[in-house]
């Protein structure tokens, strides 16, 4: 009994030091910025500087596509940084289509504190460059994996583009929080409700999920997709995790999709 006893007043302590620290910084399950400035490292790539309507000055990585291919406006996870991403790079260049990865404030050198509000602004910025830049609304792909999935809808529903890519998404970060700790979703204040902006987009979606995914719920993935509008498409990707999509093959389903819808 006396073991038990210790087993459950520890117990007790390690959930009420947890929600002690959701409570008093209820962003720290949302963003994990690595603050490093990283020079690219990827051949025919450079970094630009995005002006945001706030004043903030965002990071970001930029290589420039072939003639005629699209550009892939890319938000990154909550714990991203470019420089991880070599094999992502490749995969796109060797197809011709370039890339605007999008570094939120906070994150990489980007100036400011990550939040909702802000990182919408980010992707704005990120967009704006692009079509400051020259390139039509039909040549972007708005491209988020997982934080980047939440980013990436809300700009989808007020700003045209070719097509939105979903990889690894969720319906929401409340919800993510809840399949891993029931109380978790009443501390988020960033929520990321993607299940309320999915029925706002008016672009073909392709929605991209590993059923092995040990951090979103393939479930989620599913449900997005049923939320999302026409034209639309789900590929389940056997066995992988969260953030081995690129590895197993994401891309190979991303051209074949983009090819069907000019």
């Amino acid at each position: 009994m006396r073991g038990w006893l210790l087993i459950v007043i520890g117990a007790t302590l390690i959930v009420g030091a947890l929600l002690a620290l959701l409570v008093t910084y209820p962003n720290s399950l949302v963003y994990h910025p690595h603050t490093e400035e990283v020079a690219p490292n990827f051949a025919e790539t450079q970094a630009v500087r995005l002006e945001t309507e706030d004043g903030e000055r965002i990071a970001a990585w930029y290589r420039a596509p072939a003639e005629g291919q699209p550009i892939f406006l890319f938000f990154d996870g909550n714990g991203g940084r470019p420089q991880i991403w070599e094999g992502r790079w490749r995969r796109i260049a060797e197809s011709g289509a370039g890339f605007l990865a999008v570094y939120y404030r906070g994150y990489s050198g980007s100036t400011g504190s990550p939040s909702e509000r802000g990182l919408r602004l980010d992707a704005r910025a990120g967009y704006d460059w692009l079509i400051a830049h020259g390139y039509a609304a039909d040549n972007i792909v708005i491209h988020g994996f997982s934080l980047g999935s939440g980013v990436a809808v809300q700009l989808a529903a007020e700003r045209p583009a070719r097509a939105l890519i979903l990889e690894a998404p969720f319906t929401g970060i409340d919800d993510v929080a809840a399949s891993h700790f029931s109380l978790a979703r009443y501390l988020i204040r960033d929520s990321w409700r993607s299940r309320d902006y999915i029925g706002r987009v008016d672009m073909p979606v392709l929605i991209v999920h590993g059923d092995a995914d040990s951090v979103v719920p393939f479930t989620q993935g599913e449900h997005l997709f049923a939320l999302a509008n026409e034209p639309k498409q789900f590929v389940r990707m056997p066995n992988s995790d969260h953030a081995t999509l690129v590895r197993d093959g994401i891309y190979d389903h991303i051209w074949p999709f983009l090819a069907a819808h000019p």
